[in-house]
């Protein structure tokens, strides 16, 4: 069983930087593309970043294209977000999900991903 575990989140003025981490186990991280999604309060899950199962292809959501990197070690099974330029209005729980299709391509949407992780709140102060 695929487990998620997502750190790193806390909180950060306007215009800060951020990085969030993503533990897999209990599967072959290498093999599969994952993803950052967000949730703020009363709002519906965004899509923010994907990322293929090597690393060689990212995409990113508009509200975050130019802020925000998506990258992955798949020597320590971990994916990673660096959140640079940080708005109020990035404030938000984090969450990773993997896609469980052998070297495929990351998704965009929420049904594109089989597993998830329990969240890391990012707070972002003006």
């Amino acid at each position: 069983q695929v487990r998620l575990v997502e750190s790193g989140g806390g909180s950060v003025q306007a215009g800060g930087s951020l990085r969030v981490s993503c533990v897999a186990s209990g599967g072959i991280f290498s093999r599969y593309a994952m993803g950052w999604f967000r949730q703020a309060p009363g709002k519906e899950r965004e899509f923010v970043a994907a990322i293929n199962w090597s690393g060689g292809s990212t995409v990113y959501g508009t509200s975050v294209k130019g802020r925000f990197t998506i990258s992955r070690d798949n020597a320590k099974n971990t994916l990673y977000l660096q959140m640079n330029s940080l708005k109020p209005e990035d404030t938000a729980v984090y969450f990773c999900a993997l896609k469980e299709a052998p070297y495929g391509s990351g998704g965009i949407r929420e049904y594109d991903y089989n597993y998830w992780g329990q969240g890391t709140q990012v707070t972002v102060s003006s």
